[in-house]
């Protein structure tokens, strides 16, 4: 009996009383709406960072991503690049790794 009495209350959604301020503002009903248009994203306006020119910077960070043969992907980050370097080269010797490459992130 209290779930068909439950079922019915949720089902009806009578509108109670409000006591907040917010009701006191202007219904949506005589608002226009407005349609955004689209824009188009091109791969060829992306312009890519150059980590170079920033002065600001102390040092940059090197990403070491390393994929194996069975589809698991392996990644560590190194502030140094001949580390990353290394790293790289090393894990490549590995029978298991299908191919490790370093890429500047930040």
């Amino acid at each position: 009996m209290d779930a068909e009495i439950l079922s019915i209350a949720v089902l009806a959604r009578v509108a109670l009383p409000c006591d907040s301020s917010l009701s006191d503002l202007p219904t949506l009903t005589g608002m226009a709406s407005v349609t955004k248009t689209s824009t188009k994203k091109s791969s060829s306006n992306k312009e890519r960072t150059n980590f170079n020119k920033d002065k600001r910077r102390k040092h940059h960070h090197f990403l070491v991503t390393v994929y194996y043969a069975d589809g698991e992907k392996f990644g560590r980050v190194y502030t140094d690049k001949d580390k990353a370097d290394r790293f790289a080269a090393r894990q490549k010797r590995s029978p298991v790794v299908k191919s490790a490459r370093v890429n500047m992130v930040s």
